[in-house]
């Protein structure tokens, strides 16, 4: 199998597992809303998760990126991309006057996602770190080790899962979890662009650690704003199963 072909099997199982994901953890927000809403919302994401990940690279890595040959080519981020999703869906929400929180459902659908797609990443040789001496260094291609960065998201984004799965289990965070999935990822993709081999700006941060940063600020305000609303409490089946058991 070609580098390029494991990376396309990857994003379809990343997919295919965000779908199921999405199926078996059903969100009694989303459930509320018509069939409708559910998909301008799906399409938001979709739209502004894509035109996200390309943008760094139309306008910065190729002169080339505004033609219909550069917006198909294989360079995406996911730092860009979720920023550009998460805003898609906010301000599609506030077109259709949407005010119920919808993000908790796709937290662990989402971690899950991304633990396997970054795979394919790994497997086509994209993304990797700057040289290393550490045993786990990888050669992909260049006669250079480098750090696996793909693998150490890659297990990121399982335990986070796993995190995620333990705080729905409790109860915790009801309205709340994507946004901390989100400030987490966006945490340690802050410090582990000290390790990838990107260009340094303003005051020797990179692009993505910007952008980082800037999601983090805006994720923290917007977390600071929710919990002062006086929204009505989701009820999902596991906080009924807990509350019967007296937990």
């Amino acid at each position: 199998m070609t580098p390029r072909l494991a990376y396309a099997a990857f994003m379809l199982a990343a997919l295919a597992i965000f779908l199921l994901a999405r199926r078996l953890l059903p969100s009694p927000a989303t459930a509320a809303l018509s069939r409708w809403e559910r998909f301008a919302l799906v399409l938001a994401a979709f739209v502004g998760g894509t035109f996200g990940a390309r943008l760094p690279f139309l306008f910065h890595y190729t002169a080339e990126g505004l033609t219909f040959t550069g917006w198909l080519a294989d360079g995406k981020t996911i730092t860009t991309g979720l920023i550009g999703a998460y805003v898609a869906v906010e301000l599609a929400k506030l077109v259709l006057g949407i005010r119920v929180k919808t993000g908790d459902g796709y937290a662990i659908p989402l971690a899950l996602a991304l633990a396997v797609g970054r795979w394919g990443c790994f497997f086509n040789g994209c993304c990797a770190g700057i040289e290393t001496s550490l045993p786990w260094g990888v050669d992909f291609g260049d006669g250079v080790r480098r750090h696996p960065t793909q693998i150490y998201e890659s297990l990121f984004h399982a335990i986070l899962a796993g995190v995620l799965f333990f705080i729905v289990s409790r109860g915790w965070l009801q309205n709340q979890r994507l946004k901390f999935y989100l400030i987490a990822y966006f945490v340690f993709r802050f410090a582990t662009e000290f390790i990838r081999p990107e260009p340094v700006g303003w005051l020797g941060l990179t692009f993505f650690q910007w952008m980082a940063l800037a999601a983090i600020a805006g994720l923290a305000v917007q977390w600071v704003i929710d919990r002062g609303r006086a929204e009505p409490r989701v009820v999902n089946a596991m906080d009924i199963a807990r509350e019967s058991l007296g937990a």
